[in-house]
């Protein structure tokens, strides 16, 4: 009897185009269509920033990506405060019927938020069965007017622009960042090693390095995403919330790593995850493409390749550095030409690895390893290749006698030096114009 009753209530909901409809409780809730007025369809505000706040103040929505590898969804990166919200709704709308479908969304906090109390979340939404929505909103509730909700473009439907065989995602760049030096130098190495494309999810940097960014994008190699995370959050600089107890731990960046994968998971073979101090250097290989079309012959089932992370100090130089880099002493930064001198690995200590991964092969990111994935994980021998990081020392008591000589970097010197030059001269540092 209350089986026809619930049935005779949705009946007649339908035939009077009620714009309000009652829910079940349950995980995900397909709501039947709703007519919407002609002069109301689909209009929506448009999201116009890489953020977007809901007016919840406790979700924040990065972009939406269909997800069809597995179960056809729409999958919405976005970062979430873990406690406070409950429940949120994917809205879509037919543009030529304003017809409205609305499901419940999944929320799917991450596992790695390091008790920070907002982290990477991915909202995972039921679309229409009989239509390909190309737009849809998020919400808090299954009620409202989708004229006043941000619309959201749902990438990789139509998956657009130039495929190339490795993108280097690096994020976030923060704290008016101004090491150049460094910073060219591990862009001309990405260049040299294979790279097509590098996404930098930029917070802020100097006016000197403005201008450095300025010339890669003209140059077509560097796309730059804003990343004003700090207008939202309080944003820590640290790992862990107990090492300084903010919203959101170093800006965000596991937010940043994962939407950056989704949004060149069609553009580009395989995805680096590393930071603007690192160059994933080989050691058997003289570049990229070679070392991994080897390492997926030897392991057809991989999609993370895992390498290990070795700390080259820059505050110790080389006693015998003689390459004529004299024209770069006027630029700020980290010449790691300098520095080919690592610290010896520590016994029960966890390395730190960063990654290559098939971004098709992906389904979660965390900044050391994948939290969820379709493809296994390798962890690389350092003799095939090593993550050269150049930062301040992590043994910071450590006797030189005691540190390692490599000098698998000073393999590429002609062409890294070179190229740096002919950057530095092109962006006209001698001139004095840009200082």
């Amino acid at each position: 009897m209350s089986w026809k009753k619930s049935h005779l209530v949705v009946a007649v909901c339908i035939a009077t185009c009620a714009s309000i409809v009652t829910l079940s409780y349950f995980q995900r809730i397909k709501l039947s269509f709703m007519s919407m007025p002609e002069t109301k369809l689909c209009r929506g505000i448009p999201a116009k920033n890489t953020i977007t706040p809901l007016k919840d103040n406790r979700t924040y929505i990065i972009a939406p990506y269909l997800d069809n590898r597995k179960n056809k969804m729409i999958r919405v990166i976005s970062i979430l405060h873990h406690k406070d919200v409950k429940e949120l709704y994917c809205w879509f709308c037919h543009p030529s019927s304003g017809q409205m479908y609305i499901s419940k969304a999944e929320i799917d906090i991450h596992s790695d938020r390091f008790d920070f109390p907002y982290g990477a979340t991915d909202l995972k939404c039921l679309e229409p069965e009989d239509w390909e929505p190309h737009y849809m909103s998020i919400h808090w509730s299954p009620k409202g007017d989708i004229n006043q909700l941000p619309l959201f473009e749902i990438r990789n439907r139509d998956p657009e622009g130039s495929l190339v065989d490795f993108t280097v995602c690096i994020s976030a760049m923060f704290g008016e960042y101004n090491n150049v030096l460094q910073f060219v130098q591990s862009m001309e190495m990405y260049k040299i090693l294979g790279a097509g494309r590098v996404v930098i999810y930029k917070n802020s940097c100097s006016p000197l390095m403005q201008k450095v960014l300025d010339y890669y994008i003209a140059e077509g190699i560097v796309e730059v995403i804003p990343w004003p995370i700090d207008s939202y959050l309080k944003v820590s600089s640290y790992w862990h919330h107990s090492m300084d107890p903010k919203d959101i731990g170093y800006y965000g960046q596991i937010t940043a790593l994962n939407d950056c994968i989704y949004d060149n998971m069609y553009r580009s073979r395989y995805i680096l995850l590393n930071d603007m101090d690192e160059i994933i250097l080989p050691g058997k290989y003289a570049d990229w493409k070679t070392m991994t079309q080897n390492l997926q012959q030897q392991h057809p089932d991989a999609g993370v390749f895992l390498f290990e992370n070795h700390i080259f100090p820059k505050t110790v130089f080389t006693l015998n550095y003689k390459f004529n880099t004299s024209s770069w002493n006027a630029i700020p930064g980290v010449n790691i030409l300098q520095h080919v001198l690592r610290e010896p690995e520590q016994e029960h200590v966890v390395n730190p690895r960063k990654m290559i991964v098939d971004p098709k092969k992906v389904i979660q990111t965390s900044v050391h390893s994948v939290l969820q994935a379709y493809g296994v994980s390798i962890h690389i021998p350092m003799d095939v290749a090593l993550v050269y990081h150049c930062r301040t020392p992590f043994q910071e008591n450590l006797p030189r006698l005691l540190l390692i000589k490599d000098t698998t970097l000073w393999r590429y010197n002609m062409s890294l030096i070179g190229n740096v030059s002919k950057v530095l001269q092109e962006i006209a540092w001698n001139t004095g114009e840009y200082r």
